[in-house]
């Protein structure tokens, strides 16, 4: 891949409720980011029934939409469509050097990369994340970009990739007991182990393009997430433990954050209904 490509996504939310609700208050992270890999071309988002949206930028300069439904209803349909043309990422040197970890570890009581430097409710250290370091034999060698590319590569060959054994309230100490999960588990593991290293790191979520490679590990139909690393002269660099490779013109990024909480594309609050189901859809070509 030498030139930019181009990328149209469209990602359908459904809710419904078995009797009607009102007073929906929906916060929705579904915008591409605009960045130096990405050019955000077009974005537009609308819903059934109609709602009034507002939109702001939260602290980690993710875009939010708040989504406001004050009428009964038994359902709300939200699709989100993206255009957005990706750029190949720069090429990569061989190694940092041994020196880079010093000037990484300086950032820990950095203000600016605090919420990457220290532990988020999913990326916590515990025993049973020791227990696997040990087990695997992964530990941070002389540099800082090979170490994060072992890592990532030890990951996804000691997991196995399975939907529906994790939820969005799985902690780390399931992936590491089961060693079967998705997307969001492997990126938490590597989260919890290069901070403890001294990498400033952070949760991406957002798309993966599905080319039919050997060893592809994400759904078409659904989102993704990776991992980012802040490397000196080297800025955010994308990892994808899931798939062992770095991030690329496949990989189209919504938000980033501590953990998957900060990244949720759809959460909110109605009064009314005791429960609901949710069908997802997404297609990127």
């Amino acid at each position: 891949m030498t030139g930019p490509v181009r990328r149209e996504i469209r990602h359908v939310s459904r809710y419904f409720y078995p009797r009607p609700v009102r007073d929906s208050v929906m916060s929705l992270c579904m915008k591409p980011r605009d960045d130096a890999t990405q050019k955000l071309l077009e974005f537009r988002v609308q819903t059934e029934p109609a709602a009034l949206i507002s939109e702001g930028t939260d602290c980690f300069g993710n875009a939010k939409h708040v989504l406001n439904i004050h009428f009964a209803h038994r359902s709300v349909e939200i699709v989100a469509r993206s255009t957005v043309e990706k750029r190949p990422p720069a090429p990569l040197p061989p190694s940092l050097g041994a020196a880079a970890w010093d000037e990484m570890r300086s950032w820990r009581d950095s203000f600016a990369l605090w919420d990457f430097t220290h532990s988020s409710p999913f990326t916590r250290p515990s025993p049973a994340l020791d227990a696997f370091a040990s087990e695997v034999g992964v530990r941070p060698g002389d540099d800082p970009l090979e170490s994060l590319l072992r890592l990532s590569d030890i990951l996804h060959d000691s997991f196995q990739y399975t939907p529906g054994v994790t939820s969005a309230q799985s902690t780390i100490e399931h992936i590491l007991a089961s060693r079967r999960g998705v997307c969001q588990d492997y990126s938490h593991v590597m989260i919890a182990l290069a901070r403890r290293w001294g990498a400033p790191a952070r949760y991406v979520s957002g798309y993966l393009y599905v080319e039919g490679r050997e060893d592809e590990q994400a759904p078409s139909t659904a989102t993704h997430a990776w991992v980012e690393c802040l490397l000196p002269d080297l800025g955010w660099v994308g990892f994808d433990p899931t798939n062992r490779v770095l991030a690329d013109h496949r990989h189209v990024a919504i938000a980033v954050g501590r953990d998957h909480t900060d990244t949720t594309p759809v959460w909110g609050i109605f009064r009314g209904g005791e429960e609901s189901r949710l069908e997802v859809e997404v297609r990127v070509r």
